[in-house]
């Protein structure tokens, strides 16, 4: 009789072909777990060597797909040139602040005077405001660029118009069918755009527009005329990077290629925030995807949630070396206080929280929540019972929401169907994310609205969670040599998640805990083999629970692998997503390696 593993989940291995094992094996000379792994992953045949090398000249399109992007180019070109002032509104997270840096450090080296505006997150909210605006027409402004922001921007945009100030909107947001009335809206999620570029974040738009702007002032013979040096576009690569692994958007196409080069980009720290933020980190070690996502983003975004929103944008866009350690600074205890807060409301709403079974979705509706931490909670939660999740904050009147979705219910759609219905006062977001104000008064009709649009899609979604694993491996596969087969087929991330393995017969030597939340143990195999593990905040549940109790039990463990580096020196060890005793894998595939 087999057991549940301890958080109670399924472990299921992922299929893969042998016949795509054969063809993988004798065309490209690769080793069996590495052709495995490409087999489960999918990958085409006539893709696999752009896969393995993703480069940003084979995956990089003409700009002008996207609907809009010529006319942008000559527009923008027409301000240049008569020496316009741009303005550059941005939004507060990290793929906003990225993209108003690639905006700003392209205009700066060519002299261009700019402008750019990040709101606060609870003063102002997501997206422009006719205040703002007014900031930038009441300065000179004449061509305002709205990023990451402004696909639903209807108001604000028609203001800038009726003063006589153009609006190129550049974003990637899901957009309702009538579009607001800018000079021109370059976004592949626009109804009308046949690019396939819809897995692009703003960064990547914003990448587009300057690839597309850069060739018409070359065409122009702009820069021979002006003796301005032409950017070399590649080295903004890092900051594409850092909104697109922060966005959270596919690993695919272009934006395989953008992370992949961007991180060698960032592995030479041209941009000084970038390199500043990365010492005062600690990070010494080359950057990677995890620096990125859950060290650099989190300390860049932690200015939108707690502190002063435009600390992001100026980290990544100041070349004075004093101001820009100063605001690293900041931005580091920021983060700092974001985390006990995001602490806080999460335990708040734990203590309080009753989950009905019969409800698909957790909305919690609270007084004066702090609006900068309830989309970190709302995933934490979502992540705990498996359920689309909404945490409103309630001041006065008017509530405003994060929510985070699973796979199988479009939330972003939904809040946007809502709001064209007026149950919102305004919304929008992606697939997986979103946000909303709403009057209280509407909140009850508001959940109604998501539970009869949860009704209607399969249930299967909301089942417990299974983990799904590449391989059962042995423990002495964890060393360099099985850690760079595996590392072939990175950056991993959204849409190429990181491979992850069953380890089984496993007993535990010792185990301690790390920073009060982390454990960190030594196990070894029956065979004697003896590996490294760390199980990431996992103190105060039941992973955690499990490695501290002192017994001889063989269990087995599931989850990925990790370079270690530290002062020098290179570890490999086993990051430890779940435990199981006895446990009897699903559609168990004979694979194991080492």
């Amino acid at each position: 009789m087999s057991s549940v593993s301890v958080s109670n989940k399924n472990w299921i291995l992922k299929k893969y072909s042998d016949e795509d094992v054969i063809f993988i094996k004798e065309n490209f000379s690769l080793d069996e777990i590495t052709c495995k792994l490409l087999s489960i992953r999918n990958i085409k045949k006539d893709e696999i060597e752009s896969f393995l090398n993703p480069s940003i000249k084979n995956f990089l399109p003409n700009p002008n797909v996207l609907n809009d992007m010529k006319k942008s180019s000559n527009r923008t070109i027409e301000a240049i040139k008569k020496r316009e002032k741009i303005g550059i509104f941005g939004d507060y997270d990290v793929d906003g602040a990225s993209s108003t840096a690639l905006l700003g450090n392209f205009f700066s080296s060519l002299k261009i005077n700019f402008e750019i505006y990040i709101p606060d997150r609870r003063k102002e909210g997501y997206g422009p405001s006719i205040s703002a605006f007014k900031k930038f027409i009441d300065s000179g402004t004449k061509l305002i660029f709205t990023v990451d922001c402004g696909t639903l921007s209807f108001k604000e945009i028609e203001y800038a118009k009726q003063n006589n100030v153009d609006v190129i909107i550049i974003d990637h947001h899901q957009s309702e069918i009538n579009l607001p009335k800018a000079f021109s809206v370059i976004n592949p999620n626009r109804f009308d755009d046949n690019s396939n570029l819809n897995y692009l974040c703003a960064a990547g738009v914003t990448f587009m527009f300057l690839v597309s702007l850069n060739k018409e002032l070359r065409i122009d013979n702009w820069f021979k005329n002006k003796n301005i040096e032409e950017p070399n576009l590649i080295n903004f690569l890092d900051l594409v990077a850092l909104g697109t692994i922060c966005d959270v958007v596919p690993l695919i196409g272009l934006n395989r290629a953008i992370v992949r080069q961007g991180l060698k980009i960032l592995k030479s720290r041209k941009n000084l925030g970038l390199k500043t933020l990365l010492d005062i980190s600690g990070i010494e070690t080359h950057p990677n995807v995890y620096h990125i996502g859950y060290t650099l983003g989190p300390r860049i975004n932690a200015g939108g949630r707690v502190g002063k929103s435009s600390h992001g944008a100026n980290l990544l866009l100041s070349n004075d070396a004093k101001n820009v350690f100063k605001i690293a600074s900041e931005l580091n205890e920021f983060n700092k206080e974001r985390q006990f807060l995001e602490k806080e409301v999460l335990n708040k709403i734990l203590n309080e929280i009753e989950i009905k079974k019969s409800e698909p979705a957790i909305i919690v509706c609270k007084k004066n929540l702090h609006e900068g931490v309830i989309g970190i909670v709302a995933s934490r939660i979502k992540d705990k019972f498996n359920k689309p999740t909404i945490i409103i904050s309630i001041e006065k009147d008017i509530g405003k929401a994060s929510a985070r979705s699973i796979v199988g219910f479009d939330i972003g759609s939904t809040i946007i169907a809502a709001t064209q219905k007026k149950i919102l006062i305004k919304g929008g977001g992606h697939k997986m994310a979103g946000g909303f104000s709403i009057k209280v008064e509407n909140i009850e009709k508001f959940k109604d609205f998501i539970f009869k649009k949860l009704n209607n899609i399969n249930v299967n979604v909301f089942k417990e969670k299974s983990l799904y694993f590449d391989s059962v491996i042995a423990p002495t596969a964890i060393n360099f040599d099985f850690y760079s087969k595996i590392n072939l087929l990175a950056p991993f991330g959204s849409g190429n998640p990181e491979p992850k393995f069953i380890i089984e017969n496993m007993r535990s030597v010792n185990s301690k805990i790390i920073k009060e939340k982390h454990i960190k143990s030594i196990l070894v195999g029956q065979e004697g083999s003896v590996i490294k593990t760390m199980a990431f905040n996992s103190v105060e549940n039941e992973i955690g629970a499990y490695l501290l109790k002192k017994d001889s039990k063989l269990f087995n463990i599931a989850g990925k692998l990790s370079l270690n580096e530290w002062k020098g020196q290179s570890n490999v060890e086993f990051i430890i997503d779940d435990i199981s005793v006895n446990k009897t894998v699903k559609n168990t595939v004979p694979s194991s390696i080492g």
